[in-house]
């Protein structure tokens, strides 16, 4: 039996990912800060829940301490993100960008996901089959940059989990970890904006979940293949 993580995964792409991984036979922990949301969502799903704030070192900790008990883990999905708006709602562009902002941001997208992922190392390396997927998006492409999108400091902080992606990817060869760009889906993190419904967009993150023994690692790809960097 598989066992799996998915960080924030009481709404939106994390829930839709785990009730898929539930249904192809995985044993999902929902990841959830709120402990009613996320044990609701745990419920309907058919799910474990695990309290788990990814900014928080002991909220971590103690993740780790239960899924450990629970028997340990070999899939870690990084869903869990943020995009800071301004009060009325607008995208921070360049011109109004402060450390504040970026610092948010990156306290979620960029730390939380190495604090995350370095705690659950030494569960991942017992695994006969590790697999990490981190959550990324096509705006974190370089070599896309500057086509339309004003915001900075998200786009910044998934380019930054990119470089992650490759780097763990490297310094750990026997897991298959990867970066994943779900499409512009309709979600509480772009005001439902998007326009993939969250069944389109968990197909890229479900399907990079089952790798397989010989499927890719350190990539970043979306539904359609490989993506630039």
């Amino acid at each position: 039996m598989t066992t799996t993580l998915i960080t924030g995964a009481n709404k939106g792409l994390g829930h839709e990912t785990a009730r898929r991984l539930i249904g192809a036979g995985h044993t999902v922990y929902v990841g959830a800060r709120d402990i009613e949301r996320g044990t609701a969502a745990a419920s309907e799903l058919g799910a474990r829940f695990v309290q788990l704030d990814v900014t928080d070192d002991a909220s971590v900790a103690a993740a780790v301490a239960t899924i450990e008990a629970g028997g340990g883990l070999d899939v870690l999905v990084n869903n869990a993100g943020i995009e800071v708006r301004s009060a009325g709602g607008g995208i921070i562009g360049a011109a109004e960008l402060t450390a504040d902002v970026m610092r948010e941001v990156f306290e979620t997208n960029v730390f939380g996901l190495v604090r995350v992922t370095h705690a659950f190392l030494p569960l991942l390396e017992r695994s006969a089959a590790p697999v990490v997927v981190n959550v990324s998006s096509r705006l974190a492409s370089l070599a896309q940059a500057g086509k339309g999108y004003p915001g900075a400091a998200y786009p910044a902080s998934k380019t930054a989990v990119n470089m992650l992606t490759v780097q763990f990817a490297m310094a750990f060869p026997q897991m298959r970890i990867n970066a994943v760009e779900p499409g512009y889906t309709s979600t509480d993190l772009n005001r439902h904006e998007g326009t993939q419904t969250v069944e389109q967009g968990a197909e890229i993150i479900v399907r990079m979940a089952q790798p397989g023994p010989d499927g890719p690692t350190g990539g970043y790809f979306d539904a359609e293949g490989p993506l630039p960097w």
